[in-house]
């Protein structure tokens, strides 16, 4: 009997060339694959609907960037307007614009100029207000006639775009043939505030507002954020009482928003009786909110900062808050910028706390303090997605675009102080 042993008997059950492992890594690898497949189909899926997201909103957007105006001759002298241009250069210029019938003037013009187009609102309810600015600018103009180009109504402005009824894109071929129509740049939209009228709204209203109140989010939220962190990772000592502060902190940032909405219309509205709908409540609002997240973000920046830099600057005689404010401070400052603007970019585009202070209030006129009415520009979509007239689809859309624009204005700043103040060792 021979004493070499067969190939076969030599196998391992580890033997790559066996059978059983040829199969094992053959199933491995269609695991691999369908995993990958699995990967990129949820990459796939998930740009699919980023698409479809983003070009359902500029697709309605982009036309809320757009107005349609219709010509408007006026005669002046031949009209029933009840002003004398003199009463314009006194004090109460403002009392004889009101009470002069301009209204009244600009539908008996259309009436007279378009016929039974005018009786179908051809021009907006709020076209007269251009009439009066424009009086306002040059009173001389009610000395004779003058041609106007006055925002047309809603329907007549959706017909422009192809979305609107029959009657209605028949009233604006009408126009189209007598050349009395044109479809522009909608500046007002980025200069005016809230309206009933869909033709006259605008967004500047609701971005003061957000901006007063990231104004007090921030002035409040980032020096008490950093200076806490700073304390519970530098300072504080080790003991239950600390141990306790931190995990309430960390449950703090994962508390619903409505919550700090609560807590702020319980405390800052009845019980300090603060201004309701203002930008102070608001951003203090805010800053409950937001502070957990520039704590977190603060002390994970400063964990980050090597002990040899420490034991350096304590080396050469730096004292402890030398060495803190002079080394520690500033290198894990980029750090905590990036945290402070993302905290920040998540308080601009949250509503239901504000609503929850009364920041919902129909906001005709931009806020000239951090304690005048105001809303915001999540709360003033809300409000426009919930209105029944079509005009106000495309506004929305339009005001989601400006809010989109500025949270990624907000994201690209955070990423340039990052790589601006990163350091590296």
């Amino acid at each position: 009997m021979s004493d070499t042993a067969s190939p076969r008997a030599t196998r391992t059950p580890t033997d790559w060339s066996t059978d059983l492992m040829q199969r094992r890594i053959r199933a491995r690898y269609r695991a691999e694959r369908r995993f990958r497949m699995l990967g990129l189909g949820s990459i796939l899926l998930s740009t699919a609907f980023l698409a479809f997201l983003l070009i359902t909103m500029l697709g309605n957007g982009v036309r809320g960037f757009t107005q349609t105006e219709v010509r408007l001759d006026i005669d002046f002298p031949r009209s029933t307007l009840m002003l004398d241009p003199g009463a314009l250069e006194g004090p109460d210029a403002d009392a004889a614009l009101a009470n002069a019938g301009i209204d009244t003037v600009v539908r008996t013009a259309a009436a007279e100029r378009y016929g039974a187009l005018g009786e179908r609102r051809v021009l907006s309810d709020s076209a007269w207000l251009k009439v009066r600015e424009a009086i306002r600018a040059n009173p001389t103009i009610v000395a004779g006639s003058h041609t106007f180009w006055l925002a047309a109504s809603d329907q007549i402005d959706l017909a422009a775009k192809s979305d609107a009824t029959p009657d209605a894109e028949a009233t604006y071929d009408k126009l189209v043939a007598a050349k009395a129509v044109k479809t522009g740049f909608n500046a007002n939209f980025l200069s005016a505030a809230d309206s009933t009228d869909p033709t006259a709204v605008g967004i500047w209203g609701a971005f003061k507002g957000s901006l007063l109140t990231m104004l007090v989010t921030l002035a409040l939220a980032f020096p008490i954020g950093v200076l806490a962190a700073l304390y519970l990772e530098e300072y504080a000592p080790r003991s239950r009482w600390t141990d306790l502060i931190e995990v309430s902190i960390n449950n703090l940032a994962a508390v619903p928003s409505i919550i700090f909405g609560l807590l702020g219309l319980a405390v800052f509205l009845n019980f300090m009786h603060l201004p309701r709908s203002a930008p102070l409540v608001g951003g203090i609002t805010l800053a409950l909110m937001t502070m957990p997240v520039i704590v977190i973000a603060g002390r994970n920046a400063i964990k980050s900062v090597p002990p040899s830099i420490r034991d350096a600057a304590l080396g050469i005689g730096a004292s402890p808050v030398q060495v803190v404010f002079h080394h520690v401070l500033p290198l894990a400052l980029p750090g905590i910028l990036t945290g402070t603007i993302i905290g920040m970019a998540r308080a601009l585009g949250e509503t239901a706390p504000l609503l929850m202070i009364g920041m919902r209030a129909f906001i005709a006129s931009p806020p000239g303090g951090l304690t005048d009415p105001a809303t915001v520009l999540p709360v003033q979509i809300f409000l426009w997605s919930d209105e029944v007239s079509r005009g106000f689809v495309e506004k929305t859309s339009a005001a989601i675009i400006v809010l989109l624009v500025f949270l990624l204005a907000m994201n690209g700043l955070a990423i340039y102080l990052r790589n601006k103040f990163e350091r590296r060792w």
